[in-house]
């Protein structure tokens, strides 16, 4: 009984691995991102929560 070990080759595993690493720096970046945008607009942040939860709302009503 012969199990397929490693059937994977190391071009798909080197691809898996380069996937990986540019969505971690994507989200470092997205994380920057809106980490300086919260620290620009302060206490405007509950506000803009408390819009896009209504417009959310909004649109799941059909009112949009």
């Amino acid at each position: 009984m012969s199990r397929a070990r490693g059937a994977l080759d190391t071009d798909s595993l080197l691809k898996l691995v380069l996937v990986l690493v540019v969505v971690w720096l994507a989200l470092e970046v997205l994380e920057a991102f809106v980490g300086a945008l919260a620290a620009v607009l302060g206490i405007a942040r509950p506000f803009i929560g408390l819009v896009v939860v209504a417009l959310i709302v909004l649109w799941l009503l059909d009112e949009i």
